[in-house]
């Protein structure tokens, strides 16, 4: 599979994910932390189902 996350996108993933996920453990934000998973996840294998639908890029080109 062709990544389609670059690595400043991916590393702003995973921090939002683990970010989120942290708050949730806390009890600071609720259940919904847990929708960090999803970042945190597509981040770890730098593959967005929702860019490949949009035909988004974000790493580099070549």
């Amino acid at each position: 599979m062709q990544t389609n996350i670059g690595s400043l996108d991916r590393g702003l993933r995973i921090a939002l994910g683990l970010a989120l996920i942290g708050a949730a453990l806390g009890g600071w934000i609720g259940p919904w932390g847990w929708l960090g998973l999803v970042p945190l996840l597509t981040g770890l294998w730098s593959r967005c189902p929702l860019y490949t639908l949009l035909g988004v890029h974000t790493g580099r080109s070549g």
